[in-house]
């Protein structure tokens, strides 16, 4: 299959159209602008509708108001733009409505800056709005596999009614490699019955995220509970590298896990028994990817491109079996793959094993 040349911001954009989505609205923020410009040309090219909202306040609420209709919709951003959707992704998730949003996170908090960084995981994964919600949110690592988890984010939205966020970085939305795009299919879109498109003679159908009634309410939120919980058991992604006797195990995401990679390699080579586990899905979180290496493995090692935020997961995960150690930069800057193997001997002793 031939192979073109693509940056990760527009291919988020082809991986979208070639899931189905004829719906973007959103607005320009660094390092996701492409994005954007990208599906201004291409969805009126598949019979799509492109928006430049007038911020990324009334991007989300549009998304809200196409998917409550029956649309397959999404939105981008990057920083300070995904926190003022906040507010919509709540009640996104609480009028129970299938959308995608893309982050590609840059440096903070504040306004920070324009450089790639992992430090919204936090907001991504316990809710970055108010009350009790998730978002799925999965985290590629390379400019095909962006691709392939546009499909997947769209499917995942439409199987629980819920937004997906994809979480990518600067480095990925800007980089370009070949990529596969393989044989554009028409998509089926699953049946919406709940949709808002008008009675027309039929039942009253109504989006809404609001119960006055405090039973009801409770109601409401236990039913969600019950689909996060089917989602957390069924959903859970990962990606293994080298596994095999790792007596150290390095956890680590998006950018930061081809840099471990990297780390992986030159560790084996000098006989450091090392592995890798990456996580797909940042929520929910691949608990099960632990369960098999727990035995084997002495200590684990989470390095990201923040202060220290997966790495709360990884130690509830492994709930105190093994010792989990951190090493992250922050702010914009990348964990340098020769840092990481310095830290990896420090906690060998510096010999291998």
């Amino acid at each position: 299959m031939a192979k073109i040349l693509m940056k990760g911001n527009e291919a988020i954009g082809e991986g979208a159209v070639r899931a189905g989505c004829r719906y973007f609205f959103g607005y320009p923020i660094t390092p996701q602008s492409e994005l954007p410009h990208y599906l201004a040309k291409r969805l009126p090219e598949v019979g799509g509708v492109y928006l430049q909202s007038e911020s990324e306040t009334a991007a989300i609420n549009m998304v809200y108001g196409a998917a409550g209709a029956g649309a397959r919709v999404m939105t981008s951003s990057s920083g300070p733009g995904i926190s003022l959707m906040q507010e919509g992704i709540s009640y996104l998730a609480g009028a129970e409505l299938p959308c995608v949003i893309v982050n590609m996170i840059r440096g903070g908090p504040g306004l920070g800056n324009i450089a790639p960084a992992q430090s919204d995981y936090f907001q991504a994964t316990k809710g970055g709005g108010h009350g009790d919600y998730r978002v799925i949110v999965l985290a590629p690592a390379s400019v095909q596999e962006i691709i392939d988890l546009m499909q997947v984010a769209f499917d995942l939205a439409d199987r629980y009614r819920n937004p997906v966020m994809v979480a990518g970085d600067g480095i990925l939305g800007q980089m370009m490699e070949p990529v596969e795009l393989g044989e554009e299919k028409e998509i089926q879109i699953p049946p919406r019955p709940w949709a808002a498109t008008g009675r027309m003679g039929g039942e009253k159908k109504l989006i809404n995220s609001l119960y006055i009634v405090p039973e009801e309410l409770e109601q409401h939120n236990l039913k969600l509970a019950r689909k996060y919980a089917l989602i957390a058991e069924r959903e859970q992604r990962w990606e293994e590298y080298r596994l095999g006797g790792a007596k150290l195990v390095l956890v680590a995401f998006g950018t930061a896990a081809r840099i471990c990679k990297a780390v992986v390699d030159r560790c084996r080579e000098e006989g450091l028994a090392v592995g890798l586990i990456r996580p797909i899905t940042l929520w929910p979180f691949p608990q099960k990817a632990f369960e098999p290496v727990i035995g084997e493995a002495e200590r684990f090692l989470v390095v990201e491109m923040n202060l220290g935020q997966m790495v709360e997961d990884v130690r509830l995960t492994v709930n105190g079996r093994r010792p989990v150690y951190f090493y992250g930069r922050c702010g914009g800057m990348l964990p340098v793959a020769a840092d990481v193997v310095r830290e990896v001997k420090k906690l060998y002793g510096g010999e291998g094993q």
